[in-house]
């Protein structure tokens, strides 16, 4: 494997794949309603860009602007786009009929090609989201430095 390709970047490659897709399937379901949209649709589409944009932010601004990268902004983030694939995804499969609907080319087929592929963002951004929230976790409080001025090695408190 190439140098500087962990995981992560994966995940982040197979997700920009996933959302470009996305966005063509619910683009469709948005352009087949003509004069208006319903409005699970219109989430969804919303919650498509708003994921492009999230992941430009974790997958670029931190090997090319790491000043602008801040990890707590990042795993709120991936929490709230989280819940908004969760929320999205559910409220499309709920609105989108199940198997044995119109044609191979219908809006239905369409629809449920993209609650699939919501329901697959979301997972990996599930899954994201649990890697990057155990990685701040485990690197809480590990800021403080070791005082070694004491000569001795003299304990700084008599008891311990």
């Amino acid at each position: 494997m190439a140098q500087g390709f962990d995981i992560f970047t994966i995940a982040h490659g197979v997700l920009a794949l996933f959302l470009i897709i996305e966005l063509g399937l619910v683009a469709a379901l948005v352009d087949s309603w003509y004069h208006w949209s319903f409005d699970e649709h219109s989430f969804l589409l919303f919650t498509v860009i708003w994921s492009l944009l999230v992941v430009a932010y974790l997958a670029l601004i931190p090997r090319f602007a790491a000043r602008f990268f801040h990890a707590l902004a990042a795993l709120v983030l991936l929490v709230i786009t989280t819940i908004f694939w969760f929320a999205g995804a559910i409220a499309l499969a709920v609105h989108t009929p199940g198997a044995g609907c119109g044609g191979f080319f219908s809006s239905c087929g369409v629809g449920i090609a993209a609650v699939v592929f919501a329901f697959f963002i979301w997972a990996i951004f599930l899954a994201l989201t649990i890697f990057d929230t155990l990685t701040f976790l485990r690197s809480r409080g590990h800021n403080a430095h070791v005082d070694s001025t004491r000569a001795g090695g003299a304990k700084p408190y008599p008891g311990v």
